[in-house]
Protein backbone atom coordinates (compact mmCIF):
# COMPACT_ATOMS: atom_id res chain seq x y z
CA UNK A 1 0.00 0.00 0.00
CA UNK A 2 2.84 2.38 0.87
CA UNK A 3 4.45 1.72 -2.57
CA UNK A 4 1.18 2.54 -4.36
CA UNK A 5 0.80 5.79 -2.43
CA UNK A 6 4.45 6.71 -3.09
CA UNK A 7 4.05 5.91 -6.81
CA UNK A 8 0.91 8.04 -7.06
CA UNK A 9 2.63 10.85 -5.17
CA UNK A 10 5.65 10.61 -7.48
CA UNK A 11 3.40 10.73 -10.55
CA UNK A 12 1.53 13.74 -9.17
CA UNK A 13 4.81 15.48 -8.38
CA UNK A 14 6.05 14.78 -11.93
CA UNK A 15 2.87 16.25 -13.47
CA UNK A 16 3.06 19.30 -11.22
CA UNK A 17 6.73 19.81 -12.07
CA UNK A 18 6.63 19.27 -15.80
CA UNK A 19 2.97 19.50 -16.75
CA UNK A 20 1.06 17.16 -19.01
CA UNK A 21 2.33 16.75 -22.56
CA UNK A 22 0.46 19.03 -24.94
CA UNK A 23 -0.83 17.58 -28.19
CA UNK A 24 0.77 19.11 -31.25
CA UNK A 25 -1.57 21.06 -33.51
CA UNK A 26 -2.67 19.28 -36.64
CA UNK A 27 -0.99 20.48 -39.81
CA UNK A 28 -2.95 20.57 -43.04
CA UNK A 29 -1.84 18.27 -45.82
CA UNK A 30 -0.08 19.95 -48.72
CA UNK A 31 -3.24 19.73 -50.82
CA UNK A 32 -5.21 21.53 -48.10
CA UNK A 33 -3.01 24.62 -48.01
CA UNK A 34 -4.71 27.75 -49.23
CA UNK A 35 -3.54 30.01 -52.04
CA UNK A 36 -3.46 32.95 -49.67
CA UNK A 37 -1.03 35.76 -50.16
CA UNK A 38 0.76 34.62 -46.99
CA UNK A 39 1.96 31.57 -48.88
CA UNK A 40 3.10 33.49 -51.96
CA UNK A 41 4.99 36.60 -51.01
CA UNK A 42 7.80 38.49 -52.72
CA UNK A 43 9.93 40.66 -50.48
CA UNK A 44 11.37 43.91 -51.82
CA UNK A 45 14.60 44.56 -49.95
CA UNK A 46 18.05 45.93 -50.71
CA UNK A 47 16.89 47.00 -54.19
CA UNK A 48 15.90 43.46 -55.21
CA UNK A 49 12.91 41.11 -55.36
CA UNK A 50 13.17 37.88 -53.34
CA UNK A 51 12.59 35.38 -54.70
CA UNK A 52 13.54 36.76 -58.10
CA UNK A 53 11.42 34.03 -59.75
CA UNK A 54 8.31 32.58 -58.15
CA UNK A 55 6.25 29.70 -59.58
CA UNK A 56 2.58 29.52 -58.54
CA UNK A 57 -0.62 27.74 -59.61
CA UNK A 58 -3.33 29.53 -61.61
CA UNK A 59 -5.62 31.57 -59.37
CA UNK A 60 -2.92 32.43 -56.85
CA UNK A 61 -2.65 35.83 -55.22
CA UNK A 62 0.94 37.02 -54.90
CA UNK A 63 1.80 39.81 -52.47
CA UNK A 64 4.81 42.11 -52.77
CA UNK A 65 6.00 43.65 -49.49
CA UNK A 66 8.39 46.61 -49.48
CA UNK A 67 10.98 46.08 -46.73
CA UNK A 68 13.33 48.71 -48.20
CA UNK A 69 13.77 52.20 -46.79
CA UNK A 70 12.91 53.71 -50.17
CA UNK A 71 9.72 53.55 -52.27
CA UNK A 72 9.25 51.04 -55.10
CA UNK A 73 6.62 50.46 -57.80
CA UNK A 74 5.97 47.00 -59.27
CA UNK A 75 5.00 47.06 -62.97
CA UNK A 76 4.84 44.25 -65.54
CA UNK A 77 7.10 44.70 -68.55
CA UNK A 78 4.07 44.82 -70.86
CA UNK A 79 2.49 47.47 -68.62
CA UNK A 80 -0.85 45.62 -68.50
CA UNK A 81 -0.93 42.78 -65.99
CA UNK A 82 0.80 44.09 -62.87
CA UNK A 83 0.73 47.71 -61.79
CA UNK A 84 1.15 48.67 -58.17
CA UNK A 85 0.95 52.09 -56.60
CA UNK A 86 4.18 53.46 -55.17
CA UNK A 87 4.93 51.31 -52.12
CA UNK A 88 6.55 52.91 -49.10
CA UNK A 89 8.28 50.89 -46.39
CA UNK A 90 6.12 47.98 -45.13
CA UNK A 91 3.36 48.63 -47.65
CA UNK A 92 1.96 45.70 -49.64
CA UNK A 93 0.55 45.14 -53.11
CA UNK A 94 -1.32 41.99 -54.17
CA UNK A 95 -2.17 40.66 -57.61
CA UNK A 96 -4.14 37.52 -58.53
CA UNK A 97 -2.90 35.54 -61.53
CA UNK A 98 -5.92 34.14 -63.36
CA UNK A 99 -4.11 32.73 -66.41
CA UNK A 100 -1.07 30.53 -66.92
CA UNK A 101 2.00 32.23 -68.32
CA UNK A 102 5.24 33.95 -67.52
CA UNK A 103 4.92 37.44 -66.06
CA UNK A 104 8.06 39.55 -65.92
CA UNK A 105 8.05 42.74 -63.90
CA UNK A 106 10.37 45.48 -62.67
CA UNK A 107 10.42 48.49 -60.38
CA UNK A 108 9.53 51.51 -62.50
CA UNK A 109 11.43 53.75 -60.06
CA UNK A 110 14.55 51.54 -60.18
CA UNK A 111 14.38 49.72 -63.56
CA UNK A 112 17.38 47.48 -62.84
CA UNK A 113 15.22 45.68 -60.27
CA UNK A 114 13.51 42.80 -62.10
CA UNK A 115 11.56 39.66 -61.27
CA UNK A 116 9.30 37.00 -62.73
CA UNK A 117 6.17 35.09 -61.73
CA UNK A 118 5.56 31.82 -63.56
CA UNK A 119 1.92 30.72 -63.40
CA UNK A 120 1.18 27.04 -64.15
Amino acid sequence: MKKAILSAAAAALFVLSFGLPKPSPAKPAASEQSNSSDNYQIKIDNFSFAPATLTVPVGTTVTWVNKDDVPHKVVSTDGKDIKSPVLDTDQKFAHTFAQAGSYTYYCSIHPKMTGKVIVQ
